[in-house]
């Protein structure tokens, strides 16, 4: 698989298979592609060149309902937290079930749980705008797996947060894992994967010079 525009190549020739319930960081020089990647590991850019198939399926033969179906079971956790400032926390994260239809007494109560565990069950009448960098990003968090995705990608998780607050995020990622979601963080924290060693195994690749590759032993 490949991608590039403009007449420039920014990946080629890259190959990958996550098994279900594997753990993988993603590294790499910052503009080396990692967002890029992401995006095309669940659908959002289509590779220029050989093919991207999600859960099976090709992603150039897949239909609007087929892409919909696809991005169910599929968690973004994006690097910029992106929420709507006029609606309530606890509103933005059940916004994935309102828009697929489920939002019935079961959904709510997944969501008072949902909060509680990324810690923010006291907060789900606050707005966006008072939410602390911590607070937005387990937030995001909860959105993503809301509708209990099989995968799930986080796009510098911990890019803006302290160190206490990146361990926590770290854990609950660990955590979702072991429920037997598959895991795919993009970092540039080594400090951060040298943390998981203990917790999780998990296999460290990383872009450079367009190409992917795997960075030493897996955790």
């Amino acid at each position: 698989m490949a991608y590039g525009y403009g007449g420039a190549e920014l990946l080629s020739d890259i190959s990958l298979k996550l098994s279900p319930g594997s753990f993988h960081f993603l590294t790499g020089p910052s503009g080396s592609g990692k967002t890029t990647f992401l995006k095309l590991c669940y659908g959002a850019l289509t590779a220029t060149s050989g093919e991207v198939r999600l859960f099976g399926q090709d992603v150039r033969t897949m239909n609007r309902d087929d892409h919909a179906l696809t991005r169910r079971r599929i968690g973004v956790v994006h690097q910029d937290c992106q929420f709507l400032d006029h609606l309530p926390i606890a509103d933005n994260i059940m916004l994935p079930l309102n828009v697929s239809g489920r939002d019935d007494l079961e959904d709510v109560a997944n969501l008072k749980e949902l909060m509680g565990w990324v810690g923010l069950g006291k907060r789900g009448d606050a707005y966006p705008p008072t939410l602390s960098g911590g607070e937005r990003q387990r937030a995001a968090l909860a959105r993503a797996v809301i509708m209990s995705p099989d995968v799930v990608l986080a796009d510098e998780p911990t890019g803006n947060v302290d160190w206490e607050m990146s361990q926590r995020l770290l854990q609950l990622l660990i955590e979702l894992n072991r429920m037997g979601k598959t895991i795919m963080i993009a970092t540039h924290d080594m400090n951060l994967i040298r943390a998981a060693k203990n917790n999780v195994q998990a296999r460290v690749l990383r872009i450079a010079n367009r190409k992917l590759q795997l960075a030493g032993a897996d955790l």
